[in-house]
């Protein structure tokens, strides 16, 4: 009797003492703050080309806090500076009482805000370039790259925020971003990350819809004119299953195309990517220009892949303040580009000899200009910080382009891993593995060795020649790899009709002012130069005409005499013509492949 008292009245402090934990661990939880992120977006005069952004703060309390705006945005390797484009900053607390406030750096407003529970900041962006990567804004419709829009506290970038929006008259919204339920306008954000990978289009846009692999898919095209829809949305559902069917795997609840007017360029992000182009792209009237169009479709989409999951380690979490430096995007956007053309193909919108054709092109575009003799695929990478967006006029003798180098080399990685395994294996394995082991499993991009090393494993052999080329300038031995899979590929350099001057000058028009020198040319040698206008050639009246006509009717080691002027200053100068070489890099099938070559080709590229 006396051990069960005992028993009972230990049993009764244990009870006790939880109930007690409990309810202060409701208490505390009840009592700890909360925070929140919330933007509202209005445009009330679309054609001022001003966004107005209200950022309601609560939960930050601090003697001062610094807000950020980004300089670039994630897949755009270029410092934009949005922040130039802030204007009517202001910050108040929960009385309407006005904040201090300072400018510390280019993109940081430190706010006095004394402690407030909440901070309400209030400013103005213009929005007038017309971009994939800039905010834009007009009466036709309005396109927000969040990155120049929205800023974030310091240090808080992993915190969630809901943005809402104030469209002008009836537009509509079309975004990756998640809506807030019972919220109109209104959607939300995991962190900042999320929500500066999320572009918005807002306007009067045609939303087609699909279902792709049991997900949803939304095409938002502002000139659906003239455009077969039935035609591009199925097309489109093949490609998107094609291009998942690499990895096995989707990332995303929903995806969406914002597919804008005339323009240029793409942008990719986790669940959506926003393009621009033109009605003849995608009106089916032009076979060859529609089929580009996909490519370049399913580029922006197979990036939610090799890039957005599969990336360089230096590619995430961001830095928004600089640029963000990796050696490796001949991989994520020169690979990519090589997986454009097989996708396409595989989703049978593309046969063989036209994916060889395109393949040959991306050889051909960089293999044939001086830069391949100076810029590796690493260097070129790693430069376009600096150079890709702001290429001068001797761009072409000193750099190439990752994106074409990058392609080759996809081409090379893939036969070399299809031969050495006895096609068990091939780059889409690398893929995958690094889609699984990196991006599903370690949460983190991969650095340039592990690539390597993923690469080799499922090879079975050293890939060292392969990444040789790729970080320097070494001849590429193209047969050797297309043998493996039963092509030849021509190399040889062949003389192009007529003589060779090496001046870069207009098509057609009366002035002929050059625009750039080709490296080592005769014009290169005669002491030319970009900005120079010819005014004479051989004493007669110079244009473009007339030079084309001299061109094709010398040969090499005839003299010209030009007249030049530069700075309003005239001068003659003697050109020695040379003869102009190019390597074609056509393509052809072998006549006796063997078994191997055969499976190996039937397997990488069909029919």
């Amino acid at each position: 009797m006396k051990n069960n008292t005992t028993n009972s009245k230990h049993l009764k402090r244990a009870v006790f003492t939880i109930l007690l934990l409990f309810t202060f661990f409701i208490f505390s939880f009840s009592q700890s703050p909360k925070s929140a992120l919330e933007f509202t977006v209005s445009m009330e005069q679309p054609n001022s080309h001003y966004y107005h952004i209200t950022l309601h703060c609560e939960g930050f309390k601090a003697e001062t806090l610094d807000f950020k705006m980004p300089v670039w945005t994630p897949g755009y390797y270029w410092i934009q500076n949005f922040p130039k484009n802030v204007v009517n900053f202001q910050a108040q607390d929960s009385n309407g009482k006005p904040l201090t406030w300072k400018k510390t750096t280019k993109n940081t407003w430190q706010v006095l805000s004394n402690n407030a529970e909440i901070i309400t900041l209030t400013y103005d962006v213009y929005a007038f370039t017309r971009s994939v990567a800039d905010p834009f804004l007009d009466a036709g419709r309005g396109y927000i790259s969040t990155s120049g829009l929205c800023m974030h506290p310091a240090e808080h970038l992993g915190h969630p925020a809901t943005i809402t929006f104030k469209p002008y008259q009836n537009w509509k919204i079309s975004t990756g971003l998640e809506p807030v339920k019972g919220k109109e306008n209104t959607f939300f954000a995991a962190d900042f990350d999320e929500l500066y990978d999320c572009p918005i289009y807002i306007g009067n846009q045609k939303i087609f819809s699909f279902e792709a692999k049991g997900l949803p898919h939304y095409v938002a095209i502002e000139n659906p004119d003239a455009f077969n829809g039935d035609k591009f949305i199925a097309d489109l559902k093949k490609m998107v299953e094609a291009g998942s069917d690499i990895i096995g795997d989707i990332p995303y609840k929903h995806y969406t195309f914002i597919i804008m007017g005339p323009g240029g360029g793409g942008l990719e992000h986790r669940n959506s990517t926003a393009v621009f182009s033109s009605n003849t792209n995608y009106n089916q009237q032009n076979p060859a220009s529609y089929q580009r169009w996909l490519c370049f479709l399913a580029h922006e989409y197979f990036h939610l892949y090799n890039i957005k999951a599969i990336r360089p380690i230096a590619l995430g979490p961001f830095d928004y303040d600089q640029e963000n430096y990796t050696n490796m995007l001949w991989v994520s956007e020169g690979i990519t580009a090589y997986y454009q053309f097989l996708i396409v193909n595989r989703a049978n919108m593309m046969n063989r000899e036209e994916t060889l054709q395109e393949l040959q092109k991306r050889i051909k575009a960089y293999e044939n200009i001086p830069g391949h003799l100076f810029q590796s695929a690493t260097q070129s990478s790693m430069d376009t910080w600096v150079q890709f967006f702001n290429r001068s006029e001797n761009a072409s003798n000193t750099t190439i382009s990752y994106y074409d180098k990058g392609c080759a080399l996809g081409i090379l990685l893939d036969l070399k891993i299809r031969h050495e395994t006895k096609n068990q294996r091939s780059l889409d394995d690398v893929m995958r593995t690094l889609y699984q082991a990196f991006y599903k499993e370690k949460k983190r991009g991969f650095t340039d060795e592990e690539f390597q090393t993923v690469c080799e494993k499922t090879a079975g052999v050293s890939l060292a020649e392969v990444f040789e080329y790729a970080s320097t300038v070494k001849e590429i031995d193209y047969p050797k790899y297309l043998a493996y899979a039963g092509l030849n590929i021509d190399t040889t350099s062949q003389p192009l009709p007529g003589a060779y001057l090496g001046a870069v000058t207009p098509s057609r028009g009366d002035n002929l002012t050059i625009s750039s020198i080709e490296w080592n040319s005769p014009a290169w040698h005669a002491g030319l130069s970009a900005q120079d206008e010819i005014i004479e050639i051989d004493h007669i009246k110079a244009n473009p005409q007339i030079l084309k006509d001299v061109l094709n009717n010398k040969n090499s080691g005839d003299i010209i005499k030009l007249l030049v002027s530069y700075r309003n200053e005239q001068r003659e100068v003697s050109v020695k013509l040379g003869q102009k070489t190019e390597k074609s890099f056509h393509i052809t099938p072998m006549a006796n492949p063997n078994s191997l070559q055969m499976s190996i080709l039937n397997a990488w590229i069909k029919n």
